[in-house]
């Protein structure tokens, strides 16, 4: 784990590999036949269907819900990839219960939503496992494009784009791709390696040749992309970690959260796997709730996620928030850090109380200070290595409703541009949608 360093509290093997085995364990367990008829059986097949104006990638929820009711779960699939390929991903990731389940009418009337992530995922997941992709390339084009960032969004653009019949070469800095689906969900969301299962499946369309350890500015230039390709996507998603503009926060011990949260990923062995005693995760959203509850799970004493404004504030949704505290982490909501103290090691961090007059965060005289001898940054990340020719638009790459760039032949979408929010699903509409611009004015 980068920038840490043994001390009393923080330590491996905390738990055993059977308890760490059920603590991460499959959030959603996957629906079996009949469950999953049942559940298809409560939808309403509305006329007008809320729920798909909900969904970012715009799936008709209906159609592949009664798919799946009348016992064609592949149909229901292809319904499903043909808007969103990373729909398996998606199933297991994406925050149903503020998007698609929110407005059911079945939760407005009931309270309790028809189950459309589940549902989704039984579908995928039927068709993965017998292999073969319900899509094939059309004729070859003769043309070629450069996606950079194999994460969501670079991944549905060359599988659109591929489906088109271009020929796409992938790049992408880490030694595999998935982006985030790899390195940055918690594991109990993905278990048993689904983000490469789902990346070999997606990539079996052909004509997408991929290239790791491959990085803007280090390996690759956007000057350089533009000679050798017809077009050129952007998808590397945010590399930099913000900083928290608080003293001491160069203590050992301070890590960043999306570094621990892959570390976790990637580890064979978690009872290697090193946690403090008492934690501290400082930031609002899902990565906070991810790097808290795995703390929690990999056997830390007490874990506490600290944000700066009120739980409406939270980017978290609700029901990631108590999730968290349902696996005894404790949410302190109005402060924001001071100093972390300590000698060298971080010991503990103080906060002050936050309030807020007219749209501005002030923060109050009161403090209190947190026992911690490991915290975890979650408060964003920041786009690195911007080629100089790119418009910037609030730290990320300025792009139209299409992802088209401020230069021509350049398309960008996911979390390293401006488009939308930073979620797993909206990142594959945009690579989506990108593709189907790109495919425009090069067939044009």
């Amino acid at each position: 784990m980068p920038n840490s360093v043994a001390t009393d509290g923080i330590v491996s093997g905390r738990l055993n590999s059977n308890d760490l085995a059920n603590n991460f364990s499959d959030l959603h367990p996957l629906l079996d036949d009949h469950e999953a008829l049942v559940a298809a059986d409560r939808c309403y097949f509305c006329y007008d269907a809320p729920c798909m104006d909900a969904c970012p990638t715009s799936i008709d929820i209906p159609l592949f819900i009664r798919q799946i009711a009348t016992g064609t779960p592949e149909a229901s699939a292809k319904t499903i990839f043909s808007q969103n390929i990373l729909g398996g991903m998606c199933a297991r990731v994406c925050p149903t219960e503020t998007l698609c389940e929110e407005v059911c009418v079945r939760e407005t009337a009931e309270g309790k939503p028809v189950e459309i992530g589940r549902l989704q995922r039984y579908a995928t997941d039927v068709a993965m496992a017998k292999g073969g992709q319900p899509f094939q390339r059309a004729a070859a084009t003769g043309k070629s494009v450069a996606v950079v960032g194999a994460g969501p969004a670079g991944l549905s653009c060359a599988h659109r784009l591929a489906v088109l019949g271009h020929t796409i070469t992938l790049f992408d800095a880490r030694p595999k791709g998935g982006g985030l689906n790899e390195f940055g969900i918690a594991s109990y969301k993905s278990v048993d390696g689904f983000a490469q299962k789902e990346l070999d499946w997606l990539l079996s369309i052909g004509g997408i040749d991929v290239r790791y350890n491959k990085s803007m500015g280090a390996d690759i230039t956007l000057e350089q992309l533009q000679v050798d390709y017809d077009a050129v996507f952007l998808g590397m998603g945010l590399g930099g970690v913000n900083a928290l503009r608080a003293d001491g926060e160069d203590k050992d011990n301070v890590l960043d959260a999306v570094s621990f949260i892959a570390d976790l990923r990637q580890s064979d062995d978690l009872t290697k796997l090193p946690i403090g005693k008492h934690v501290v995760v400082i930031g609002g959203g899902m990565t906070a709730v991810d790097a808290a509850v795995q703390a929690k799970l990999l056997g830390a004493l007490d874990v506490t996620i600290v944000y700066r404004r009120g739980k409406e504030r939270m980017s978290a949704s609700v029901f990631e928030q108590d999730l968290a505290t349902s696996k005894g982490v404790r949410i302190i909501y109005n402060a924001q850090p001071v100093k972390v103290t300590g000698n060298g090691a971080a010991a503990g961090v103080e906060f002050a109380y936050t309030k807020t007059v007219g749209d501005q965060l002030e923060a109050t005289e009161e403090t209190f200070t947190l026992q911690a001898d490991q915290v975890f940054k979650a408060i964003g990340q920041t786009i690195e290595n911007i080629p100089a020719a790119l418009k910037i638009e609030r730290g990320k790459i300025s792009v139209s409703e299409t992802g088209r760039s401020s230069v021509d032949g350049i398309w960008a979408g996911g979390d390293c541009a401006s488009g939308g929010d930073d979620l797993t699903v909206t990142a594959v509409a945009e690579g989506r949608d990108a593709a189907m611009d790109i495919h425009a004015s090069l067939m044009g």
